[in-house]
């Protein structure tokens, strides 16, 4: 897609290109850029071969542990511009969709990870002319005083402009209970982009699913805006064991004889306490069970330690949680 002639509100829009005068030249040439070239994509392959989206897919399939109605929305949106870069191809006329998402799930859920290849994706298929992703929150859109919420919004949305704006915990930019909150006109200004740029800015807001519900309820205008609702289910234990695997693996780290079972065990008893965080979780506990190995090996100091010992993960690094300790602790109700 073209670049868009955008403004942020309350900023000056850029100049059209070209000098004075050149309004019939232009609108030939846009009626001429509908006229189908023959060299142009007319198939799905020559589209993806063209954009190496697929790449993008198959390693949101590969590298994501479960998540599959995710990934399968995913690929709906995917396989929608497609479509509509085809129609283009062909001469017919494609408004740009609005694909501005919710995604709503508990911490730990692969929210970030998918908006970032959600932004890769869309610049491959020519939705976004960057497709970098700009991560905030409130207090970086919210000021603390009257003239202050406007100038942040507006500094984070020129970052964000061609790619992608994910806003976690987006329900807290709406405080009804502070009538001196500010967070109503940060609200404001990105319904204008939204609205107004929408072929050259994604919004996504993430959060917990029953107050970002709560937030839409509240902002029937934000909620009108998002087209696609995703909702990042918890892992199961068998996904949340191989989410371990392959974070040991990637810094050539292994669960030694007995480990892995004493990992299964040990989630199955940080599940049910509170403030788990699913994959955010299990990778704190294998960065302690890291420091424990580290401490262990260290305490032997003239013993010649082998590759196999130092990435080996023992079942005594995992035992020594105090998860395992507070189970112990914890009273029997059958005596």
């Amino acid at each position: 897609m073209g670049l868009p002639m955008y403004s942020i509100p309350g900023t000056a829009a850029p100049a059209p290109e070209g000098p004075p005068g050149a309004g019939s030249a232009a609108a030939t040439g846009a009626a001429a850029a509908r006229v189908p070239p023959a060299d142009r994509a007319h198939t799905v392959s020559e589209v993806l071969g063209e954009s190496q989206a697929d790449a993008v897919i198959d390693e949101l399939d590969r590298d994501l542990v479960g998540l599959a109605p995710v990934k399968a929305r995913i690929r709906d949106i995917a396989a929608l511009l497609v479509i509509d870069r085809l129609r283009m191809n062909l001469g017919l006329e494609a408004q740009a969709p609005s694909l501005h998402m919710s995604f709503t799930g508990n911490p730990g859920t692969g929210k970030t990870t998918v908006a970032l290849r959600m932004a890769q994706i869309l610049n491959r298929l020519g939705y976004v002319r960057k497709g970098h992703l700009v991560a905030v929150t409130r207090d970086d859109l919210v000021g603390q005083y009257i003239g202050h919420t406007a100038p942040k919004t507006r500094e984070v949305l020129k970052r964000a402009m061609g790619g992608v704006l994910f806003i976690d915990e987006a329900y807290y930019l709406y405080r009804p209970e502070n009538e001196r909150d500010y967070g109503q006109e940060a609200i404001e200004i990105l319904l204008q982009v939204m609205e107004n740029q929408r072929d050259d800015l994604v919004v996504i807001l993430a959060g917990y699913k029953d107050r970002m519900d709560t937030f839409f309820r509240s902002n029937p205008g934000m909620s009108s805006r998002i087209a696609h609702h995703l909702d990042f289910p918890d892992y199961a234990p068998a996904e949340l064991l191989l989410i371990a695997e392959r974070l040991l693996a990637q810094q050539n780290y292994r669960f030694a004889a007995g480990a892995r079972e004493a990992f299964a065990e040990y989630l199955a008893q940080r599940t049910g306490q509170p403030n788990f965080a699913n994959a955010r979780s299990v990778r704190n506990a294998l960065d302690r069970a890291r420091l424990r190995q580290a401490s262990r090996l260290f305490a032997d100091r003239e013993r010649r330690l082998t590759a196999e010992e130092l990435s080996s993960i023992a079942p005594s690094d995992i035992r020594a949680s105090r998860v395992f300790q507070a189970a112990l602790a914890a009273p029997n109700p059958k005596t």
